[in-house]
């Protein structure tokens, strides 16, 4: 299988073939409301308007598995999204990066790349860059910000 074999789903529950995103060069992260990390949303609402009209789409996957750090339902991680940092790019319902419940996007984007700790995911903000045709191309650790990564995004959308 590959990264255009799944699906996810939406905030409001429909689901979204990944299919809709090839030819793209994405950026797939998972995210919290609660985090030391979360100003990172600026950067990536940067990234986003920087090169969205170039074939890249940023793709927000909440998830409450880190110290319960996106505790609240999708529409109200949404609105803090949008509100606080205006973000515009997709943001689905919010998931489970690890464990039983894992969503299987994510399985296939950990056995892809794997980090510092093996397939599993340490923490809110790791990233994943994909090329164009579905290729996993580097997995970035949440610490790294936005504009580290920017380098990655330009030469992706390049090749």
């Amino acid at each position: 299988m590959g990264i255009y074999d799944y699906s996810v789903k939406a905030r409001d529950g429909k689901d979204v073939s990944m299919k809709d995103y090839e030819g793209k060069v994405l950026l797939i992260v998972n995210t919290a409301t609660g985090c030391g990390f979360t100003p990172q949303y600026k950067g990536l609402q940067n990234l986003y308007d920087k090169y969205k009209e170039k074939g890249f789409e940023i793709l927000d996957f909440p998830c409450n598995q880190f110290m319960n750090q996106a505790p609240g339902s999708d529409e109200e991680i949404h609105t803090f999204c949008t509100g606080r940092f205006g973000i515009t790019f997709p943001q689905f319902a919010k998931i489970d990066v690890n464990g039983k419940n894992e969503e299987p996007l994510f399985g296939y984007l950990k056995n892809q790349k794997k980090g510092s700790i093996g397939p599993r995911i340490k923490w809110n903000f790791t990233k994943f860059l994909v090329a164009k045709d579905g290729t996993v191309l580097k997995r970035f650790a949440p610490a790294e910000t936005p504009e580290e990564i920017d380098e990655y995004i330009g030469k992706a959308l390049e090749a």
